[in-house]
């Protein structure tokens, strides 16, 4: 007879997720996930399988709460603009959180840590920006269809330096001290779509 588990696996995947989103992946051990999950090592490798493919899952789980949202935010009918500048500038205003010191963003401290050796993470980062860098790129298409951005303004490499800028702002915002730093960088870059 088949034991059934004695844990919730998605409340043990948001665990995981908030341990290496922290510490990172190779700060984590296998020790601090039993730990921090409150169940067994081979509990967690029968459900996640090794600690690789837990944290894989974990980046999943962090695309599919954070990237519908920001959809909903830049598909909105009406005006295009309003919600690209509020969203660059959200990005901005939490830089400057304890959270976002503390932590980051999942997506880009993954690129940092392992996407130069990780073709797994690269992908699913790489995957991510490309999905934010479309969001960006309808709506600046869009913004410029109802005379919101100017004729001569390119959709796409305008939405590569946004994408590019609130990827940085998250780095930045990460380390930096100074939340005018990130702020400012912010308004210069929204200016360009004036």
């Amino acid at each position: 007879m088949a034991r059934t588990k004695e844990f919730d696996p998605e409340a043990a995947l948001q665990a995981a997720l908030e341990l290496f989103w922290r510490r990172g992946y190779e700060a984590t051990t296998m020790s601090d996930l039993v730990e921090h999950l409150g169940i067994g090592r081979a509990s967690i490798y029968a459900t996640f399988g090794n600690k690789h493919d837990l944290y894989m899952k974990a980046m999943d789980r962090y695309l599919r709460a954070n990237d519908p949202l920001m959809m909903e935010e830049l598909s909105a009918p009406g005006p295009a603009l309003p919600p690209v500048r509020a969203l660059v500038r959200r990005f901005a205003d939490e830089a400057g959180t304890d959270e976002v010191r503390l932590n980051g963003c999942f997506i880009t401290n993954s690129a940092a840590e392992l996407g130069p050796h990780d073709g797994a993470v690269a992908r699913r980062v790489e995957l991510s920006w490309e999905q934010i860098e479309t969001l960006l790129h309808a709506s600046l298409v869009r913004a410029r269809a109802q005379g919101e951005l100017p004729a001569d303004r390119d959709p796409q490499a305008l939405a590569r330096m946004l994408l590019v800028l609130m990827q940085g702002i998250r780095l930045v915002g990460k380390a930096s001290s100074d939340p005018a730093r990130v702020r400012d960088a912010a308004e210069q870059a929204l200016s360009l779509l004036d």
